[in-house]
């Protein structure tokens, strides 16, 4: 089981930071999924900077998320 997200923020592009519970600090690109149905309300960056943690899984407002595990495997660590 990867870890869970303990903080996030919009960063540029459609990017977000992640620091995990095992204090690991990654960035994933969220433009490889805006094409997918679900998560096109992204493409309005206001609506993309809501992103919040809840039970440490980074989501936005109506329920759209990423899974835990996708968001830690495919993301890039901050240098």
């Amino acid at each position: 089981m990867s870890p869970r997200a303990k903080k996030v923020k919009a960063v540029a592009g459609y990017k977000i930071e992640v620091e995990f519970t095992n204090g690991e600090v990654k960035v994933f690109d969220v433009s490889q999924l805006l094409d997918l149905p679900v998560y096109q309300p992204l493409k309005n960056r206001s609506y993309f900077e809501k992103v919040y943690i809840d039970g440490g899984i980074v989501q936005w407002p109506n329920e759209v998320d990423i899974s835990p595990d996708t968001l830690y495997l495919d993301s890039q660590e901050v240098a």
